[in-house]
């Protein structure tokens, strides 16, 4: 297919990650080779197992890796608080399609994705980015075949997990810092961004009506508690295909970003230095605003496109 993006989705199903795939799998310009999988919203386990049914919902069959079931070095935490015990609730899927499981693990299946062609491969990370600082460190000949790391986490100033930490970041500070340090084209579209994507009550209503997609997600959206029925649910992870999609939504400024692990309150927070205080060479695209008018519209287009 001409003139698409070769990517991997780096995933935690996960409410807005059912949403954020949709609008990837039916976008023509996208190309996606594989699907891994990281505990984040919930278990990895359940994560994978919404995912299988995501694409037996599409009777899709894009190869899916389980990948790292817990952080680097800290104890796992999750977001069923926001998603639901299994991460998915709302929707009565079909089963599960496991046959789509590879045999290696999540960072394994990547390496051979990446290293497998001739062309370079984005790496679109919607959870913790436990898997993809593996990836970095156990095979770091891959840096020079990944076109570019889009990464939906950090924040520019409050968080939603601590008082300054994006719960993706938050879940495993450590694979964070090496993702940020890798020197690998990154871009960050954080939760600044993301508190603004919203489908507010009236998309909610033309979503539930265009398609059997629109149907499922609503579905879910009633269980979500990212944001409110009535004042507008949150797309973070929706962002970061927008990002792919339609870039010139987004106001964008270099920065270096640091990634905090050592504070006692402040673990997993994303130092954004868009003022040049630290005096550290620029390491990350920032996506500081976004056009939220166009976000919604480019959301009711995505959604419309799935079969």
């Amino acid at each position: 297919m001409k003139n698409t993006r070769r990517i991997i989705i780096d995933t935690d199903p996960g409410i807005d990650d059912a949403a954020a795939i949709a609008a990837a799998l039916f976008d023509e310009r996208l190309d996606i080779r594989l699907f891994t999988t990281v505990a984040g919203n919930v278990s990895v386990d359940k994560v994978t197992k919404n995912l299988l049914k995501l694409l037996a919902f599409w009777d899709q069959t894009i190869p899916v890796a389980i990948g790292s079931d817990r952080p680097l070095l800290r104890e796992a935490i999750n977001a069923s608080d926001v998603h639901g015990n299994s991460g998915m609730d709302g929707y009565d899927f079909p089963e599960s399609k496991y046959e789509l499981l590879t045999k290696n693990h999540a960072v394994i299946e990547m390496y051979k994705v990446l290293m497998d062609s001739k062309v370079k491969t984005t790496i679109v990370g919607i959870g913790p980015l436990t898997n993809i600082a593996l990836l970095l460190r156990l095979y770091p000949e891959c840096a020079e075949k990944i076109e570019e790391l889009v990464i939906m986490g950090g924040a520019l100033g409050r968080g939603n997990q601590g008082v300054l930490s994006e719960f993706n970041i938050a879940a495993d500070p450590e694979a964070a810092k090496i993702v940020f340090e890798s020197k690998i084209s990154l871009t960050m579209v954080g939760l600044d961004v993301g508190e603004k994507a919203l489908v507010l009550p009236k998309e909610r209503e033309q979503i539930q009506k265009m398609n059997k997609t629109g149907d499922m997600i609503d579905h879910l959206f009633r269980k979500y508690r990212g944001g409110s029925l009535d004042t507008g649910l949150k797309m973070y992870d929706g962002c970061a295909i927008a990002y792919l999609l339609a870039p010139e939504m987004f106001d964008v400024k270099q920065a270096y970003v640091a990634v905090e692990t050592q504070g006692m309150l402040t673990a997993g927070a994303t130092l954004v230095d868009l003022d040049g205080y630290l005096g550290k060479e620029d390491n990350c695209r920032v996506c500081v605003d976004l056009d939220e008018q166009r976000f919604r519209q480019w959301f009711l287009e995505a959604i419309e496109k799935c079969d």
